[in-house]
């Protein structure tokens, strides 16, 4: 059995705002294994972690370029949100996204490659930034499209990306797609691209749920249906509300205008990393011991 100790109570309680015991019950119940507490709090109802367990921890900043059918997403993480914020660094990554929508690298490797616009290479100019700074600057991912109407969009001064891809419609309406997506962060594209490992997980939980409201079990197999026909419409994006006008679904929006979606994708900045916690004191305290 694992020690639980307070700092993976703390972890846990960030994660899945659930209480103390609680918490501290979800890890001694699942061997300190925090994504398992997490699940565990879930099946209880006791948990937000769907919405929480991804949580935006590192900094940096998303940034886009487009030209002549062309246009890409990038992200770069920093160590901290003042460098973020700093023009110089801006700049580099706004250049970052023109040498990927341009030069077409396969990768973050090939990227570092690729030559900047004074001619040495990404790698380069990341190494000068990095002795300049004087902190770490990690590109972290990007994405780029080609097609007949490709639109970006950049959210709260680079905290959201996205860029659409569609076939038909027009300028105007890729926009209202990215910005949708920006506001509505769908999951899918539709339901024949829902991964079946998704929905078996959700699956459990609500049957979980359900027991723990002291459901039938009778009855759990057609609520079950009904939740997930519910969770595929709002994680699916042809199957969502449109953001300016509720009323109608994105699907509905796209067929009046003889359009479909070719693809899209969404960077919310640092989700799914850990910023690193500092404690000051401590620190202070193991420099005057050394």
């Amino acid at each position: 059995m694992a020690q639980i100790t307070a700092s993976m109570v703390k972890e846990l309680r960030e994660k899945t705002g659930a209480g103390m015991m609680d918490c501290k019950k979800a890890l001694a119940e699942n061997d300190g294994d925090i994504e398992k507490a997490v699940e565990f709090l879930r099946k209880k109802g006791l948990s937000a972690a769907a919405k929480k367990a991804g949580r935006i921890a590192a900094e940096g900043v998303v940034a886009e370029y487009s030209a002549d059918n062309v246009g890409a997403i990038i992200e770069v993480n920093t160590e901290t949100d003042f460098v973020a914020k700093n023009d110089d660094f801006k700049a580099f990554v706004a250049e970052l996204a023109k040498i990927v929508a341009e030069q077409n690298p396969a990768d973050v490797d090939a990227l570092m490659k690729c030559k900047t616009a004074d001619g040495s290479t990404v790698e380069e100019e990341l190494t000068e930034k990095i002795a300049t700074i004087g902190e770490k600057i990690s590109i972290r991912r990007f994405v780029r499209l080609d097609g007949e109407n490709i639109s970006t969009y950049i959210h709260m001064g680079g905290k959201i990306g996205v860029i659409t891809s569609l076939k038909g419609g027009d300028a105007d309406l890729s926009k209202d797609i990215c910005l949708h997506v920006a506001a509505s962060n769908p999951k899918y594209l539709n339901k024949d691209q829902v991964d079946q490992e998704f929905i078996d997980k959700e699956k459990d939980i609500f049957v979980a749920k359900l027991k723990e409201q002291g459901k039938p079990e009778n009855i759990i197999p057609k609520i079950v249906e009904g939740q997930v026909n519910k969770l595929l419409q709002e994680v699916c994006l042809v199957n969502q509300p449109f953001v300016k006008d509720p009323d109608v679904t994105i699907e509905k929006l796209l067929s009046n205008k003889g359009a479909e979606i070719v693809s899209y994708s969404r960077f919310e900045m640092g989700e799914g990393l850990e910023k690193k916690q500092e404690n000051f004191a401590e620190e202070v305290m193991k420099q005057i011991k050394s």
